[in-house]
């Protein structure tokens, strides 16, 4: 059973996620909180798997709690769910360590596949959302960057798949260019987040853009 807390300053909106959740019978919602500061205390209290997080709400905002709850080293993982488009709020919201990013006019079959997605401890990272990632960089001045030592302890098979997924390529979409089966892809993966100390996905690819792994403006679909 995935437990999910519900985190948006609209009741209305949470009434709605309430109902697409719970009709389904593997997902329970096990709380609500209108602001940031409820959903850190109720976050602290029942740790639920998935918090739903609003981004823009009083007292405070979605990617302050985000970070707050992911700094507690909670087994919970921060799906952000907002009405705002590709901005600065998608840089922001990864950045403070969310696992995931979908608007809320998303059909109600893609919001559950999202929670359980992100529930069973892998990233919702769309190509999209993987770009403005890129672009934030390509925005930024360049640095002489230094590579981490960690690196030294990925093999050359792990390198490769740490470049692919750095551009946002899926499991399958390495498996096909890597010609390796998806236990191989998922081996590596695990073992690429655990050299790294990663949580996700989304960690991957800051991680690689920030230290320089990859450089922006190449793409590798």
């Amino acid at each position: 059973m995935t437990t999910v807390l519900l985190v948006d300053d609209q009741a209305m909106i949470r009434a709605g996620l309430r109902k697409i959740l719970e009709a389904e019978p593997d997902l329970v919602v096990v709380g609500e909180a209108g602001d940031g500061e409820d959903a850190l205390d109720q976050a602290l209290e029942s740790r639920p798997d998935v918090v739903l997080m609003d981004i823009r709400m009083p007292v405070l905002d979605g990617i302050e709690a985000t970070r707050r709850i992911v700094s507690a080293r909670l087994p919970t993982r921060v799906l952000i769910l907002t009405t705002f488009g590709l901005d600065t709020y998608v840089f922001e919201s990864l950045r403070a360590g969310a696992s995931g990013f979908m608007l809320k006019d998303a059909p109600p079959e893609e919001l559950v596949a999202a929670v359980r997605i992100v529930a069973s401890g892998d990233a919702l990272l769309a190509p999209a959302v993987t770009r403005q990632v890129v672009e934030e960089f390509v925005r930024r001045p360049p640095e002489v960057v230094r590579l981490p030592e960690a690196l030294d302890d990925l093999t050359p098979r792990e390198r490769e798949v740490l470049d692919l997924l750095a551009r946002g390529l899926s499991n399958p979409e390495i498996c096909g260019r890597l010609v390796i089966s998806d236990a191989t892809a998922k081996t590596h993966v695990a073992r690429i987040l655990q050299k790294l100390g990663l949580r996700d996905r989304v960690q991957v690819v800051i991680y690689a853009y920030e230290h320089g792994v990859v450089a922006p403006g190449f793409s590798g679909r």
